[in-house]
């Protein structure tokens, strides 16, 4: 399945308080760039790494603006993905929507899936439970989708709680939005449907992080999951429950299986695991969800909400949990402060790297326990080329094992950890080896075996990227006028072609109206142009002749004063592997 890099990260200020990631409109990290440029500066490094996916924040506008509260989940305005002057900025924290849509085009130039995490939960920063957005151009109180009191949970005039799976689960954050009892019928549902429908569409995202299913009503959930440009792509659930059978319910009952869920009951197994003294090592047999339902399991080891959280995450002895969650199965997620050398981080880079390498090139098939006792666990991966884990958890001895394995009699097995010298299995396939102790709390008592000779590296193979831009008067970008205007930018490779199609909504159309699009390269230059007839697409088709920025605008004559013509513009295009920021 691969192995997803969740890249967002919390941390404590010096006061105490609970900031997000770092941005350059802080006055102590003024150097640092947007969190949508980091992504794009370190994807390459990332899949040579052998990551396959990045899981984004939340996109949307927050009641913080970019100000280092807003981590995403204070969703604001859906519509306002960076592009928007409301809450105090433009950008969100992480970057404004171009930046956005330049980080997830190098992502997919680099090979990496891009996962965004979807907030449908709550909502923060209106007044009284009525929020109005800005529309196209600033224009005040016409943004898509407003929200009324019928359309959250609460006292009258807001409506009841949904049919919520756990409602004593059901934490109120904000102003807790409502589905099936929003009134007006289906107000919120179709809403939301909309919205996402719109984010994948402009984003070209393969996926959703979607977040406190837990406290939503299950049928909306799943139809949502199901529903217009949503169906068929990946979802992962965040069901917040230390119960392995609660998560079978709610993916195999609830979901009938459409959405993987994020183990939880692995997550604290493996907390007690790192941070418990005298931890028997038997309780990682059969652990977790990813034990019952290996195919529907995403597994971590901590993430922004239990990193920070005491009696949630996991303290010490880390690359333990690391270690059992990248030989086993499941969709490992590999959280970005566990993994980063930079500030405020934990720096197990070097390795979970050389885990991520064994997981995509030795850890496949079925997991079957070969030896486990108080003090250390071994496990075995049955598909080629094979792969033995074992791990120890003893604070003072090391430990010699001998188990079974699948590989066979009389074959030369190395350790790809590199801390243990090959060995060979016996004349009856069983391995010999020593785990070494876990001194120092350091959790680096692990070794995985498989065949002598394996060696690959993940190649950077680019995809193209297909985002549309959405013109309309209630929306962030402005129906076409007369005259000229910008609709959007999209960051292109040289020697990559650009192919877009632009349909107008407007009907009828007037029969003296005239409309053109065209897209210019970097340096302004025309590199081609079409004219728009009535609903009929546009094509247009270009060669990039040097790499950045190319813009599409609009000329139009003779369209309505009032409403313009609204518009999809549909651009599929190759981003660089790279970003250098000038």
């Amino acid at each position: 399945m691969g192995v997803a890099y969740h890249a967002h990260a919390r941390f404590i200020d010096r006061q105490g308080h609970k900031i997000t990631v770092p941005a350059p409109v802080d006055p102590q990290t003024p150097m640092v760039p947007w969190w949508y440029d980091w992504i794009a500066m370190n994807a390459a490094a990332l899949r040579r790494a052998g990551f396959t996916a990045i899981l984004y924040p939340p996109v949307c506008k927050t009641q913080s603006g970019h100000f280092n509260t807003g981590d995403g989940y204070g969703v604001y305005d859906q519509y306002d993905i960076g592009s928007k002057n409301q809450m105090g900025s433009v950008e969100t924290r992480f970057g404004a929507r171009e930046q956005l849509q330049r980080s997830i085009a190098i992502a997919h130039a680099c090979g990496l899936d891009v996962y965004v995490d979807v907030v449908l939960h709550q909502l923060i920063g209106g007044n009284n439970g009525v929020y109005r957005y800005l529309g196209a151009n600033g224009a005040a109180g016409v943004g898509r989708f407003p929200k009324n009191p019928g359309c959250l949970r609460g006292a009258p005039p807001r409506r009841p709680e949904d049919p919520v799976p756990m409602p004593a689960d059901d934490f109120s954050f904000g102003d807790e939005l409502v589905y099936v009892n929003c009134e007006p019928t289906g107000y919120t549902i179709n809403g939301m449907i909309d919205f996402g429908d719109w984010l994948t569409r402009s984003l070209d995202c393969q996926g959703y992080r979607v977040d406190d299913t837990k406290g939503m009503a299950v049928a909306f959930v799943k139809q949502w999951m199901n529903a217009k440009a949503m169906a068929g792509r990946f979802c992962v659930s965040e069901y917040f429950d230390g119960s392995a059978q609660n998560l079978y319910g709610w993916t195999e009952g609830a979901m009938g299986g459409r959405s993987v869920v994020f183990d939880f009951a692995t997550h604290f197994g493996l907390q007690r695991m790192c941070d418990a003294a005298g931890f028997d090592m038997r309780q990682l047999d059969g652990l977790g969800y990813t034990a019952l339902d290996p195919l529907h399991s995403a597994t971590f080891v901590d993430n922004p909400d239990t990193d920070l959280s005491p009696g949630e995450q996991v303290s010490s002895s880390k690359l333990l949990a690391y270690a059992f969650i990248l030989t086993t199965e499941g969709y490992p997620f590999v959280y970005h402060k566990d993994y980063s050398t930079e500030p405020g981080c934990y720096g197990l880079k070097p390795w979970i790297d050389n885990l991520v390498w064994i997981h995509e090139n030795l850890a496949s098939g079925n997991t079957l326990t070969r030896y486990t006792d108080p003090h250390v666990f071994v496990h075995e991966r049955l598909g080629q080329p094979g792969l033995l884990t074992a791990i120890g958890k003893d604070p003072w001895n090391r430990h010699t094992i001998t188990c079974s394995t699948n590989f066979g009699a009389n074959i030369a097995l190395h350790d790809y950890t590199g801390r243990h010298p090959d060995i060979r299995t016996d004349g009856a396939g069983r391995a010999t080896f020593t785990v070494a102790s876990n001194a120092s709390g350091n959790g680096q008592s692990y070794l995985c075996f498989s065949r002598t000779g394996v060696g690959a590296a993940p190649v950077l193979r680019p995809r193209s990227t297909t985002q549309v831009f959405f013109g309309a008067g209630d929306l962030d970008i402005a129906p076409a006028r007369d005259g000229d205007a910008t609709v959007g930018r999209v960051w292109a490779a040289e020697g990559t072609r650009i192919a877009a199609e632009f349909r107008s909504l407007l009907a009828p159309w007037p029969q003296r109206a005239s409309l053109a699009v065209e897209v210019l390269d970097p340096a302004g230059t025309s590199l081609a142009s079409a004219r728009v007839r009535s609903s009929v697409a546009a094509a247009l088709q270009a060669t990039v002749r040097r790499e950045g920025w190319h813009t599409f605008k609009t000329t139009g004559a003779g369209l309505p004063t009032g409403g313009g013509a609204p518009f999809e513009l549909s651009v599929t295009y190759t981003a660089t592997q790279e970003l250098t920021l000038r």
